[in-house]
């Protein structure tokens, strides 16, 4: 039984055979998901090694592709991107190792209040209703030098020493979506006509986020869904889907999918990098949708600035046509406003400014 005040526990093992979910879970109507299959978005493939060759057509062309894209709505495809296949496979596994375990285990590395690592069942210690349906598990990674063992140490030191694989094959993807983001920053500042070191080097040294998804069979899927309408706060996406698919994209006024490819990742501008861009390039609102029939699994990697980085455009995007957008803020304090007093939506960057100009 659960009693008025106390945290719902999303238990799946549990619920998923329940006849009818929990109402925590159900949905507005005006938010739940289309009745019949969205049209799919288009979104361009960038051959992120075609770019990196410096061959001046493959330069020309990636660049033109991802602006146009970003203007628009913010995603795209990173193909020929050079991380190991076997490297996504292995931390694909990682998901189903950690999500399979007992409710008892798992809660070993429960997030804690106001804090934005560790595991967290629907987030039911904040939210009372339009609740997500889903768990998930979050870990900081850091680029600096002098804490590049920083995950395999959370998790041997949290969860023992059954999790040093775990740990170890995390760190190594992370390693590996950190040198893909700096990448795909050299990209953005071709495209934003700033030269490719200025957010390479402002995002060297990150202190990013990474995210595991799982989203079980939901027996009502279409009053749920697995995360809901917002905008990412951080500044880049780097998000590899399984085959199941459910990731969806609100562009020109409705829903769209983003079908899976496992040669593909889909890179997405968050609200920090929509900050720094002085509001050129878009942070879009996105949500997941769940099924009754297969769980689904997502790895999403966050990319954001060092801490205490002050956020704000490199001149060349401010002139008396384009003026300042955005005041100057640390992700830092971004992030905490997302944390303790707001819920990531698609007018969190908004609120953020206004709470700002407030306090």
């Amino acid at each position: 039984m659960q009693f008025e005040g106390e945290p719902f526990i999303f238990d799946a093992s549990i619920l998923q055979h329940q006849s009818h979910i929990p109402p925590q879970f159900v949905w507005p109507n005006h938010e739940k998901p289309c009745s019949e299959p969205p049209p799919i978005l288009d979104v361009p493939p960038i051959d992120l090694g075609g770019f990196l060759s410096g061959d001046p057509e493959a330069v020309s062309n990636a660049a033109r592709l991802v602006d146009q894209a970003c203007r628009k709505h913010g995603f795209f495809l990173v193909i020929n991107h050079g991380t190991e296949l076997k490297l996504i496979e292995e931390a694909h596994k990682g998901i189903d190792f950690f999500f399979r375990k007992p409710l008892e285990e798992k809660q070993k590395a429960l997030r804690k209040p106001g804090d934005h690592c560790g595991y967290a069942s629907s987030f039911t210690n904040r939210f009372s209703s339009k609740l997500p349906w889903k768990e998930t598990l979050s870990f900081r990674y850091s680029a600096d030098s002098h804490l590049s063992h920083i995950i395999q140490s959370y998790f041997s030191e949290l969860m023992g020493e059954d999790y040093v694989t775990f740990g170890r094959v995390n760190q190594k993807y992370c390693d590996a979506m950190s040198n893909l983001s700096l990448n795909v920053m050299e990209l953005l500042g071709m495209s934003l006509g700033v030269g490719p070191r200025y957010f390479r080097e402002f995002f060297e040294g990150n202190d990013s986020i990474m995210r595991m998804n799982y989203y079980p069979p939901c027996q009502q899927p279409d009053l749920a869904l697995g995360t809901g309408p917002h905008c990412d706060p951080t500044s880049l996406t780097i998000l590899h889907q399984d085959e199941v698919g459910g990731l969806e994209v609100f562009v020109d006024e409705k829903w769209h999918s983003i079908p899976p490819n496992p040669q593909a990742f889909v890179v997405n501008i968050g609200d920090t990098f929509m900050a720094l861009s002085n509001g050129i390039y878009k942070s879009c609102l996105h949500r997941a949708v769940v099924n009754s029939r297969h769980p689904r699994k997502s790895l999403a990697f966050f990319l954001s600035p060092r801490m205490n980085k002050i956020v704000s455009p490199p001149e060349q995007l401010v002139d008396e046509e384009n003026p300042r957008n955005y005041p100057d803020f640390t992700w830092q304090l971004l992030l905490e406003f997302t944390q303790k007093h707001y819920r990531a939506d698609m007018k969190t960057l908004q609120a953020f400014v206004t709470w700002l100009g407030v306090n």
